[in-house]
């Protein structure tokens, strides 16, 4: 009998938990703060117990790591550090879907001496992207090409027919995290030359991208991109290119959000009894309620613009109050998204994924674009629960059952870990399809 951790039951742990519930021989412990969550991933099911977790309580999260084979944390990522220090104090698996941190990275020769694999990185952006990336980089060097420029977008989206909003964009979860990309500066390397993009210049910084079998979207730069030469092993690369795929029309109007400043986390005692328009005017610096007109003013746009009419949709003109517990503009921004941007019963989300791999070959030179692109289930899972919950949920599997045999911090970007991921999530209907043609 194999017993599994799952610490957290946030929105992406239903299918995780459902799979490992389904493997003969696991018993599945859910732990989260407030445990009616975890009975609901339950769902009754006889190898499966919810428990209460504070995770500040570090005797009580230690005693469950140490009770249990392996455990997955799908806790905010600072909490990883700790659960992976517990896990190799324990000589226990661990398995997260986050990024590898350099407090994490530092546990490497004490998982290693442990003889445990601390696998991050397994989920979908970051994991199905690196999994599906190295296969068909490794694939090149075997066959002989030299890789000169690899390109790596993802998004996750409503899907067509749920697209029903002006902004081409809808939340299941908070939206804070999205729209704060807006702060973040991006690095990418292009025809041999370093490009550095400024936070706030960085939904200036889009084009369109053709998706294979689909319509065209629009890119923007996700973050710095030159780790991965090194992390891919692609030293050749003249250009390399990580970016965030969005419906066309979101950057100019998160543009124009970034522009007006109401990405500002200040805390601010003097938002309350404020309407929007009353707030957008303070923005503007106009004399008592904006206008749809002062608005596109301000932005130096015509009324009838998109980022204009995007933004009154939104409701900044409206005279509806702000949001009582908003305390920051930022507040007032994700919490007006959230009421108005949201997924309506049984509509659909989708998580498209692209690589460009243009590589030279003694003979010619090819492109290659291998596309994903997943839809969620009405009234069901989600891709993006989906896709990121499902290849942890395999990876563990996995490890428990001795089909993963590694040790130390470990990240899914070698064959013993991709190819039997990729393998089985193609099953489930998570597949990608490749298209070449010669340059």
């Amino acid at each position: 009998m194999s017993h599994v951790l799952i610490l957290g039951a946030g929105l992406v742990a239903g299918p995780l938990v459902r799979y490992l519930l389904d493997v003969k021989g696991f018993r599945v412990t859910v732990a989260t703060r407030t445990v009616d969550k975890a009975e609901r991933l339950i769902d009754g099911a006889r190898n499966g117990t919810a428990v209460a977790l504070d995770v500040d309580d570090e005797a009580a999260l230690e005693a469950l790591i140490a009770k249990h084979d392996l455990s997955i944390s799908l806790l905010p990522y600072v909490h990883h550090p700790l659960v992976a220090r517990l896990c190799v104090k324990h000589k226990k698996q661990m398995v997260t879907t986050s990024y590898v941190k350099d407090v994490m990275r530092s546990l490497d020769g004490a998982a290693r001496d442990a003889g445990v694999i601390l696998l991050n990185e397994i989920g979908v952006d970051p994991g199905i992207d690196h999994m599906s990336a190295m296969q068909v980089i490794h694939r090149i060097r075997d066959e002989g090409g030299t890789l000169v420029s690899f390109t790596s977008n993802t998004g996750g989206l409503p899907a067509p027919e749920a697209n029903t909003n002006p902004m081409g964009y809808k939340f299941s979860w908070a939206p804070r995290g999205v729209v704060l990309a807006g702060k973040n500066p991006a690095r990418f390397l292009k025809d041999g030359k370093i490009v550095d993009v400024p936070g706030p210049q960085l939904f200036a910084n889009h084009g369109p991208c053709a998706i294979a079998g689909f319509d065209e979207l629009e890119v923007y730069p996700n973050r710095d991109s030159l780790p991965y030469i090194e992390s891919y092993g692609i030293p050749s690369v003249e250009s390399m290119f990580r970016g965030t795929l969005r419906y066309p029309g979101w950057c100019n109007t998160l543009k124009a959000i970034v522009d007006l400043g109401i990405l500002d986390e200040t805390e601010r005692t003097d938002l309350a009894g404020l309407t929007f328009a009353q707030w957008t005017g303070r923005l503007l610096g106009v004399t008592g309620k904006a206008t749809a007109l002062d608005l596109a003013r301000r932005l130096g746009l015509s009324v009838d613009a998109k980022p204009a009419t995007d933004l009154v949709w939104l409701g900044l003109t409206s005279s509806d109050p702000l949001p009582k517990e908003a305390t920051t503009y930022l507040d007032v921004l994700a919490q007006r998204m959230l009421s108005k941007m949201q997924y309506a019963p049984g509509e659909r989300d989708m998580l498209v994924m692209q690589h460009e791999f243009v590589v030279h070959y003694d003979d010619r030179t090819e492109k290659t674009l291998s596309t994903m692109v997943d839809y969620g289930i009405p009234n069901g899972d989600t891709s993006m629960s989906r896709l990121v919950g499902l290849p942890a949920a395999i990876a563990a599997r996995m490890i428990l059952q001795g089909e993963i045999d590694l040790t130390g911090v470990q990240v899914p970007m070698v064959p013993a870990v991709y190819e039997p991921v990729l393998e089985e999530l193609a099953t489930l209907g998570v597949r990608f399809t490749e298209t070449t043609s010669v340059l």
